[in-house]
């Protein structure tokens, strides 16, 4: 067996055990199980300092070379995976060159390949200076996570590898903000028989959405298809519509939405709130509840070179559309090098991570890191 043919036997068979483990947000026995597992591939490393952390039931893991508390390179990725109804999901096969299962592109098979790189490079140059944080609550917006690590625990580094968005030849150097915020409406009750009695705050809350609706439609280019597939724009989802109700003839005073809000520069958290706020007039409230500044990742030129060179000569600096755990790090100042394998179907029980790229990805930083920490040449 050839050196890529183990480092890939490596990664597949550490893949799927991951799988196996359905560290989702319902299940604070499984997210603790899969940092067990995670320590266990590690603890034999000597010289390595392993601290955990832990934020309103979420837990992080830290290691780095003992005495190097600031590592020049940190690896940082997330193990919790969204949750699905089918229980027995969780679960993995390969087919066509890919790892399928849930949580398999977003990330254990990216945890596998950071994991892997962390022990083999220490192993082949102890004391190197990198460190590894792996999180527990990306997927609910990551400030029990990243945040906490970096605003109360102090956690800083040189610069930090987020396996997380982007793609193979594609470095991400621009995140949209985001607004994840609850409205909510009320009005007043009456029978359904005689609604002139009442004030539907159903309807009231369907009416507020579509002049949101109609606010945002303004950003979208009309006809220009490829500037639609850039995406660059402000954007608004509807994901969540509710009641308290639950009587067919009684009008409802009271309902409530969920809207995920993206938005690029020069937009802001606080422009978009004051934005949202006024158009949806006195008649609903608006509450924040996850909230992301647009984020210039700054990615190191040696790692677009790098990717450059172990992708023939191709690289893409793309603007992405969702937010990553890097933000959390560009608050002080700290380069993001964001891309990952090829991944599809994120956050679905088909979701998968292609097996060769996963072997080109570890390629690419195992290299980046050398080249960076050990002054090695190509």
């Amino acid at each position: 067996m050839t050196h890529l043919e183990d480092l890939q036997s490596r990664l597949i068979s550490l893949t799927r055990d991951l799988i196996l483990i359905p560290s989702t947000e319902d299940r604070p026995a499984e997210r603790k199980r899969c940092f067990e597992f995670l320590h266990n591939h590690l603890d034999s490393l000597p010289g390595i300092q392993f601290d955990y952390y832990d934020c309103n039931d979420h837990r992080s893991l830290v290691a780095r070379p003992q005495g190097v508390d600031r590592p020049e390179i940190l690896l940082c990725g997330h193990l919790d995976v969204i949750e699905h109804a089918q229980a027995d999901c969780y679960r993995s096969h390969i087919d066509d060159g890919r790892i399928y299962g849930p949580g398999s592109g977003d990330m254990k098979g990216q945890i596998a390949i950071l994991v892997e790189l962390f022990r083999t490079l220490h192993q082949r140059h102890p004391g190197i200076s990198l460190g590894i944080a792996l999180t527990s609550d990306e997927e609910r917006g990551g400030a029990d996570g990243v945040r906490f690590l970096c605003e109360e625990q102090g956690l800083r580094c040189g610069c930090v590898i987020v396996p997380d968005g982007g793609s193979l030849a594609d470095v991400t150097i621009e995140e949209k903000g985001v607004l994840h915020a609850k409205i909510r409406c009320s009005g007043r009750e009456a029978h359904g028989a005689r609604p002139w009695l009442g004030e539907n705050a159903l309807e009231l809350l369907i009416g507020r959405l579509q002049v949101l609706k109609q606010y945002f439609l303004q950003f979208w280019p009309a006809a220009d298809i490829e500037e639609q597939v850039n995406h660059w724009f402000p954007t608004c989802s509807v994901t969540i519509v509710g009641t308290d109700n639950t009587t067919p003839n009684r009008i409802p005073d009271y309902a409530e939405a969920v809207v995920d809000i993206r938005f690029p520069p020069p937009h802001t958290v606080a422009t978009m709130t004051e934005t949202v706020t006024q158009l949806l007039d006195q008649g609903c409230q608006l509450t924040p509840l996850m909230t992301a500044e647009p984020t210039h990742l700054d990615p190191d030129p040696l790692f677009i070179d790098i990717t450059r060179e172990l992708n023939g000569g191709h690289v893409r600096l793309v603007r992405a559309s969702g937010g990553s755990d890097g933000r959390f790090y560009r608050q002080y100042g700290i380069p993001v090098n964001l891309s990952r394998p090829f991944v599809g179907n994120l956050h679905a029980i088909d979701e998968w991570i292609d097996i060769a790229s996963m072997v080109t990805y570890y390629q690419i930083c195992e290299r980046y890191i050398e080249q960076k920490l050990c002054k090695q040449t190509p």
